[in-house]
């Protein structure tokens, strides 16, 4: 019995029962969490707020982390068991004091759900000097699961959610180089390298922390309409996938072929709470199910977004996981023990 996915060995879809066209409501139905506590980061806007909205509906109370806050007490105005913290995924400090305010409160964590993302930004760095997906998607993400780790192993059965992209298609991990110092900056390789970096952590985590029944996921929501993901996007990349016209303007045909924020969000809520993955971890999911393994058998089009599916083995990979554990140890300044 293969009892880690490296190399993508547990790779193999499930059956689930859902789709492409399931929505957070299909997959949390019957599953009650009343006594749970959740953290979403950037649970008040897009796929993340479907979220927050979907979990604190099934009982459990949700810690949003948010860099405005203001737009979240709009969003999340309405939605009872909910609390804002402040966070800010590029500063460093800023993770510790989110991380030692909820140590602080004796709770333990049940689910953490690292959402937050940027997507297609020009190059900028943190005070680091760091690359700015790469800190925002991964790296900050690294230290928040480190920090929040004797809550998450409290909790007796939590699970860690890393939301990840089909964008990990575009770059493995450039250990040589990670943060552009050395060769001409390309948003899309480095969203596609920070993208790898969710599920080589995610994999390598469940392989350390599944002996505290503490189990990992990586995902891909599928592609969404209705996200502020590309709102700094030059519409020349646009254009160049063919889902745009001259003008900007999005193609009737490709937009009706997107997902709603619900069925976006939903693959998030199922491994979050599903019991169909009791027992197994490591994997990265798409459509509320395991993804299949990408050896080169799927023809991907972006003006057919159900086609854009499957993991590539190097993201999976062994090596790459604990030389990126490594890495992120060092980068953050941080010892990370699974003990």
């Amino acid at each position: 019995m293969k009892k880690n996915n490296y190399q993508g060995a547990l790779q193999i879809p499930i059956g689930s029962g859902f789709n492409a066209t399931s929505t957070t409501s299909d997959v949390i139905r019957g599953i009650n969490l009343t006594g749970k506590v959740a953290i979403i980061t950037g649970g008040y806007a897009g796929i993340g707020l479907e979220t927050t909205k979907t979990l604190a509906a099934a009982g459990a109370t949700v810690i949003v982390p948010v860099r405005d806050v203001e737009k979240a007490k709009k969003n999340l105005t309405d939605i009872a068991n909910v609390e804002i913290e402040k966070l800010d995924l590029m500063q460093p400090a800023s993770i510790d004091a989110l991380a030692e305010k909820f140590l602080a409160s004796g709770r333990p964590l049940h689910i953490l759900i690292n959402n937050a993302g940027i997507m297609w930004v020009p190059l900028r760095r943190d005070s680091r000097g760091y690359e700015s997906q790469l800190a925002t998607n991964h790296l900050g993400h690294f230290q928040l699961t480190a920090r929040l780790w004797p809550a998450l192993k409290k909790a007796h059965g939590a699970r860690v959610v890393n939301v990840s992209s089909f964008g990990h298609h575009m770059a493995p991990f450039n250990f040589d180089d990670p943060h552009f110092e050395h060769h001409e900056y390309q948003t899309l390789l480095g969203y596609g390298q920070s993208k790898t970096a969710n599920n080589l952590f995610s994999v390598e985590l469940d392989n350390r922390s599944k002996a505290f029944d503490v189990r990992v996921y990586s995902l891909h929501p599928g592609s969404v309409y209705g996200t502020d993901l590309g709102r700094e996007a030059p519409i020349e990349l646009f254009k160049q996938m063919g889902t745009h016209d001259a003008n900007g303007n999005i193609f009737p045909e490709v937009e009706r072929k997107l997902k709603t924020l619900a069925q976006g969000a939903a693959t998030s809520v199922w491994c979050a709470t599903s019991p169909m993955l009791n027992g197994v971890g490591g994997v990265y999911c798409e459509n509320a199910d395991i993804a299949e393994l990408d050896s080169g058998n799927i023809e991907h089009k972006y003006d057919e977004p159900w086609t854009l599916r499957g993991v590539q083995p190097y993201s999976l990979d062994e090596a790459n996981a604990k030389r990126l554990w490594t890495l992120s140890e060092k980068m953050a300044g941080i010892s990370f023990p699974v003990d």
